[in-house]
């Protein structure tokens, strides 16, 4: 037993640890109820525990000896902090599946601990941070001095509650880019545009998206925009009424803010099947700049949640075998074509850039 998976009984939990399971692994399943515990490491013949993230010492102790932890249990704004202690006071590297941005400034403003502890902790290690992550990567190293970076995320997959739970404070923290290497706010709809995939056209919103920071840290390219595919319809409201939205957007935190709606979001949103994360698909595009030339790439994969099963496991594997310290972006981490290893991926270069 090497490593441990916190969050286990969630929506992405189990999906982690049937794919570890399946590559021969035997993680210490470990969360809050040991009820849903016991099921479920009792399907997979797993060790579990339950111990809840206010219980610093029980954490230290339940991962005492490990050489990562996998954080899958959300929203990540109110978990990862105890967890990243506790592995940093162990000396255990630390992986998560946060699309959370505060908790990758977060996590990466503990990187000089990191290296003096002789583990890694790295954010972002299943959809869409990876796919975005490795692509940016890739497009950046092709390009000589790049200043600029774009990159556009579609077909994430039927949500998640929890991922529901954590985009409600994106969308209510206004939008964000990357401009001469600070973070800049960006009003929600202003440059929306058209951005072409492999598969089809998309319209694409200006989207504060933790794939924002993680590219950034990977590239260290100082003017970068990040896009989420939207509907038409939003897309063309966007366009319009952005100057709007600056001033409605405190309107909204007021009457949104506070967590009130989390359980609305338990009750009513289920996440996908089984049957539609093995059907579906994402795609994405990225192009950087510099003052002598371009390059611009496709990717394509699976559906989010199937690829984080994979990736999640994929990711603990090469942690262990490699021992990487720092605070890492996953690029940094595993390299550009990590994301080619991951099952499903597929990239292609646009020779048109």
């Amino acid at each position: 037993m090497s490593w441990a998976l916190y969050g286990a009984t969630g929506y992405t939990g189990p999906l982690i640890s049937e794919r570890a399971v399946a590559r021969g692994h035997k993680p210490l399943l470990l969360g809050r109820s040991a009820e849903k515990l016991e099921a479920l490491a009792g399907r997979h013949g797993l060790p579990y525990r339950a111990v809840p993230l206010d219980d610093g010492a029980g954490l230290r102790d339940a991962i005492r000896g490990m050489k990562a932890v996998v954080h899958a249990a959300g929203p990540f704004i109110h978990t990862s902090a105890p967890m990243v202690q506790a592995c940093l006071d162990e000396k255990v590297s630390y992986l998560d599946i946060t699309g959370e941005p505060d908790v990758f400034k977060a996590v990466y403003a503990r990187d000089a601990e990191a290296k003096e502890r002789g583990v890694a902790l790295i954010p972002g290690v299943g959809f869409d941070v990876i796919p975005s992550n490795c692509l940016c990567a890739y497009v950046a190293a092709k390009v000589e001095q790049p200043h600029t970076l774009e990159f556009a995320l579609a077909g994430i997959g039927t949500l998640s509650p929890g991922t529901v739970k954590s985009a409600v404070p994106l969308v209510l923290g206004g939008g964000k880019v990357f401009r001469d290497g600070r973070e800049t706010p960006w009003p929600l709809g202003k440059g929306t545009r058209r951005v072409k995939l492999s598969t089809r056209e998309v319209w694409a919103a200006v989207a504060p998206i933790s794939d924002l920071y993680a590219a950034q840290r990977a590239t260290q390219i100082p003017n970068v925009t990040a896009y989420f595919a939207v509907p038409s319809r939003f897309a063309s409201l966007g366009r319009i009424g952005w100057p709007l939205g600056v001033v409605a957007l405190p309107l909204l935190r007021a009457v949104l803010g506070g967590g009130r709606l989390d359980a609305t979001i338990e009750k009513r949103v289920k996440g996908g099947t089984a049957e539609s994360r093995a059907a579906g698909h994402s795609h994405l595009w990225a192009r950087a700049e510099g003052p002598r030339g371009s390059a611009e790439a496709w990717l394509d994969c699976s559906e989010g949640y199937e690829f984080t099963g994979h990736a999640a496991v994929l990711a603990v594997e090469r942690v262990i075998a490699h021992a990487p310290r720092g605070a890492l972006a996953p690029a940094v981490a595993f390299g550009a074509d990590f994301v080619l290893e991951v099952p499903g991926g597929r990239r292609t270069d646009v020779t048109s850039a």
